[in-house]
């Protein structure tokens, strides 16, 4: 057959990730590999509650026809006062839009702004389903460290210097995944103030905002936008349910007409029934403590596996400090292949993920590991961070 795949095709890569989320389907092990939210945070029964409302409420097919590009209105009416409360968005300058997922709010963002050859900037290691977005729309990716207090800006600052097709910056500043670090505040303002000065955009991705579970809130970038050159993307999968698919992305009202064609060229609208459920959940029950319950469970959780960690890794091993969140990163000794270590661990009965998962180049070797907390119970989370600490010992004394 002589039918070609598209050139861009050829760079997109398949996932690390699902490779080894894949292997922790064998029966009986534990996985710190999905990054799926933990299922006791979902509202089951307020959703099964507003499932049946809008079922049997007199506009019920209107919710079950064809909606509103932007979103159902409620919920984007919602979402923009609990922003502009919380963080201080300006709803005059900006817009929001029902995405279906946060990863829509990127290929949103790329198809409208990225042409080939243009350049984005992205802590590395990240979120790698971003990299292949990016890579669809051809554009060139250049990875910038990312430590305990956040994104290196001085290193984002070199790369604006010399490289003038830069378009885009890519962040997750809160509870990143996968290293569980966050951008402090200082931070934030001058990678703001970095975009300004090079007339670049940033493309904020901030899905695990509400799940802080210590320290004092930081606002996001988009709250010192005064010129509309940031894009900021959240979602509701963490927070009440992934399988809605439902985020949402905030933008100049400007560039708004774009985000609704682009919108119509792909899924025409993101799921009303489900925006109707989350909306119900976020207005008439107590979402506050819902979002607490969930904070609190996070918080549980990853002290639980970082107190076992600590207590059987080896001592050249550093794990980051996440104050919210879903993950953990292990920092290993550069002698130490983290790919090596996943099948190892494999064989021992848990499941991480390789910090190759989250390179630009997947091939190149790692000595990181990602684990996320959010879905194993209390008595998975001892016994497999057991196995991993004492790995370490054995992979770094030689004795495995």
């Amino acid at each position: 057959m002589k039918i070609a795949v598209a050139d861009r095709m050829n760079h997109i890569e398949g996932s690390v990730i699902r490779q080894f989320a894949e292997a922790a389907l064998k029966p009986g092990l534990i996985t710190f590999a999905n990054g799926n939210p933990a299922p006791a945070t979902y509202p089951i029964e307020e959703m099964k509650r507003f499932f049946t409302e809008a079922l049997e409420s007199e506009h019920v097919e209107s919710l079950l026809m064809y909606g509103a590009v932007q979103g159902f209105p409620p919920l984007v009416e919602c979402l923009k006062e609990r922003l502009a409360k919380k963080y201080g968005f300006d709803f005059e300058m900006n817009d929001l839009y029902i995405v279906s997922g946060g990863t829509q709010a990127a290929d949103v963002v790329s198809k409208i702004w990225l042409e080939k050859g243009d350049a984005v900037i992205t802590e590395e290691p990240s979120y790698a389903s971003m990299y292949n977005i990016f890579r669809a729309y051809e554009a060139d990716l250049i990875g910038v460290p990312i430590d305990d207090s956040g994104i290196d800006v001085d290193a984002v600052e070199e790369v604006l210097k010399t490289n003038p097709k830069v378009k885009l910056i890519y962040t997750i500043p809160s509870f990143q995944n996968p290293t569980g670090f966050s951008t402090v505040a200082e931070k934030r303002k001058k990678l703001y103030d970095l975009a300004c000065k090079y007339d670049v955009i940033i493309f904020e991705d901030d899905p695990y905002a509400e799940l802080r579970f210590a320290g004092e809130t930081v606002n996001p970038i988009k709250s010192y936008d005064t010129e509309g050159r940031v894009f900021y993307t959240s979602s509701l999968s963490k927070v009440i349910a992934p399988s809605f698919r439902l985020g949402y992305l905030v933008v100049k009202k400007e560039f708004g007409k774009y985000v609704n064609v682009c919108k119509q060229c792909t899924d025409v609208h993101s799921n009303t029934l489900g925006q109707y459920v989350a909306w119900g959940v976020m207005t008439k029950t107590d979402y506050e403590a819902h979002i607490k319950k969930a904070q609190e469970e996070y918080r549980r959780k990853s002290s639980l596996i970082v107190e076992t960690l600590k207590k059987y890794m080896h001592p050249s091993c550093r794990l980051s400090q996440p104050t919210g969140g879903m993950f953990i990163m292990m920092f290993m000794p550069e002698t130490v292949d983290a790919v090596d270590f996943t099948w190892k661990g494999i064989d021992r009965g848990v499941v991480c993920v390789p910090g190759s998962g989250f390179a630009i180049d997947g091939s190149k070797p790692s000595h990181m590991i990602r684990m996320c907390y959010a879905t194993a119970t209390d008595e998975e989370i001892v016994k497999g961070a057991e196995i991993v600490g004492k790995l370490t010992c054995d992979m770094i004394n030689g004795t495995v």
